[in-house]
């Protein structure tokens, strides 16, 4: 389970901040300005995806550096083609000559992506942020990062520059029957977070799952009972969610196939709308999409919901304008 939200309001920084829930994790979609996410939230972020460079999807890269120093954090990130140069000239901005007196050690694994294949560096506060160079990965299909609960995939557009959009799908999602779980005289607690990453890993049915529990009205105890039978009596499986960010893209007939392709059957999909149709000239010299193209897109890709936001600022004041005509275009109609 997890929740998705635009970090800022529709005029300021693109970011996208997913937070899974009852669990110590989170993943951010670009890094903009930052400063409306928590430190708290900020220290939850295990992998962030980076669109493009531009300084309003990165400018926030300090601040997280700040941020994690001295805490024992391990964040993964992404970004397109020229990354590893971008990030190391970030870090190389500042001296870090006490770093190694730290007790944790923040680290960044970088990932830099390519059509046809992908490079990592990693990066160690206690080593100055040296870079070390792991094996490049060769192959250019494939979820750029999969575990037992989420996937994410990426695809290029064309922003004058290449520019990376994503798909955050998660897999099954393991719901407990609460009526089940009173039936069976069972608690709730931690030990149904171990259930459902036992389910998701796929362990065999007759691996043994401790039930456990501190006093209260029960004593405290543990009991333990075979997976298959927790999953035959108190779990119920649903379909996982699936969303997309999209940003700062031409519209082409190949921005769009991929659009399309990329956002199919997304329950969310965050989308830019940029400018109004009826500065479409405009748009297409900055390379962006209007609120018509964003919605008309969302529609074809069968999405059931939509977030707008990259609003340019020239409409301050009339965002309205730009969420009309967007919702427009996706329930079918032009604004």
């Amino acid at each position: 389970m997890f929740s998705a939200h635009l970090i800022n309001d529709p005029f300021g920084d693109p970011g996208v901040y997913v937070e899974f829930r009852h669990k110590r994790r989170a993943l951010l979609f670009d890094l903009g300005d930052l400063h409306n996410l928590s430190p708290r939230k900020l220290l939850k972020i295990n992998h962030i995806f980076v669109s493009h460079t531009h300084m309003d999807h990165f400018i926030g890269f300090d601040y997280l550096l700040r941020v994690c120093l001295g805490r024992d954090c391990h964040i993964s990130i992404f970004g397109p083609p020229g990354f590893h140069r971008q990030i190391e000239n970030k870090i190389n901005a500042y001296t870090w000559n006490l770093v190694e007196n730290y007790t944790n050690d923040f680290a960044l694994h970088v990932t830099e992506v390519h059509p046809e294949h992908k490079l990592v560096r990693s990066y160690h506060c206690r080593r100055a942020f040296e870079p070390e160079i792991e094996d490049a990965d060769l192959t250019s299909s494939g979820a750029l990062v999969e575990d037992n609960s989420f996937a994410v995939k990426r695809v290029f557009l064309d922003h004058k520059i290449p520019c990376l959009a994503y798909s955050f799908e998660e897999k099954n999602r393991v719901n407990i029957k609460k009526s089940a779980l009173l039936e069976m005289g069972l608690p709730v607690g931690a030990w149904l977070m171990d259930l459902k990453d036992r389910i998701l890993r796929g362990d065999s049915d007759d691996t043994p799952v401790r039930v456990w529990w501190k006093g209260g009205k029960q004593e405290g105890g543990e009991r333990f009972i075979p997976l298959g039978e927790l999953k035959a009596t108190i779990v119920k499986m649903t379909p996982g969610q699936k969303i997309t960010y999209i940003t700062d893209a031409l519209y082409s007939e190949d921005n769009a196939r991929k659009i399309v392709e990329l956002a199919y059957g997304s329950d969310l999909m965050f989308i830019e709308a940029t400018f109004l149709h009826e500065d479409a000239d405009k748009a297409a010299d900055k390379h962006h999409l209007t609120a018509r193209q964003a919605g008309a897109l969302a529609r074809r890709a069968g999405v059931k919901r939509i977030a707008l936001f990259h609003f340019s600022p020239k409409y301050k004041g009339t965002g309205e304008l730009l969420v009309e005509e967007a919702m427009g275009a996706f329930n079918g109609r032009e604004s």
